[in-house]
């Protein structure tokens, strides 16, 4: 399975943080929101509604009223503004190592190593960045290779011996199908705009 990389790390860190600590489906719908009000259209011969997501310039002047309608808590809202001030030296990700690729990524004040990681695999191509921290991919390992919930320490130690592949090993088993057991409701989004 090839892992590829875009080059293009702040477009990859901004829909990061909008995961942060949210379910997917609010994740997608502030990143949505994002795209139509600040993108622009897709240059060339492109799909009607293709949007090309804002420069760090363009996101620095989001006014907080409309990361509110977005769904954005001030959190990300303050990560987002950090990255979007060190994107030109965020970039430089791209001629770093991993490891200092993954350092220089964290040195961002609200970008911890999942953040970090989900950043890596999507625009460094790192095959290895592991997303320590999710809510799901420690258990959906364990379920998948030892039939039993695991911990963040747990799946790394467990996937060590496929080190450099680890982020490639996690996306099988997500692409495979498996899941894990549900014991409990699905989590309920929340929505910032009614606050």
């Amino acid at each position: 399975m090839r892992v590829p990389r875009t080059g293009l790390v702040f477009d990859a860190l901004l829909p990061a943080i909008l995961e942060q600590k949210v379910t997917g489906t609010e994740a997608r719908q502030a990143w949505r929101f994002l795209l139509h009000r600040y993108g622009t259209p897709a240059p060339g011969p492109a799909p009607e509604g293709l949007r090309v997501p804002p420069p760090p310039r363009v996101v620095l002047d989001i006014p907080t009223w409309d990361w509110h309608k977005a769904g954005v808590d001030i959190k990300r809202q303050r990560a987002i503004r950090a990255a979007a001030t060190v994107a030109n030296r965020l970039e430089e990700c791209c001629h770093l190592g991993p490891a200092d690729a993954l350092a220089r990524l964290r040195v961002v004040p609200g970008v911890g190593a999942w953040t970090a990681a989900e950043t890596a695999q999507r625009a460094l191509g790192d095959a290895d960045a592991i997303s320590v921290g999710d809510f799901h991919i420690h258990d959906l390992v364990g379920w998948t290779l030892l039939g039993r919930p695991l911990s963040d320490e747990g799946m790394l130690e467990l996937l060590e011996a496929d080190r450099p592949h680890r982020h490639r090993v996690v996306r099988l088993i997500e692409l495979s199908g498996a899941s894990k057991p549900r014991f409990a409701p699905r989590f309920s989004p929340r929505d910032y705009r009614r606050m």
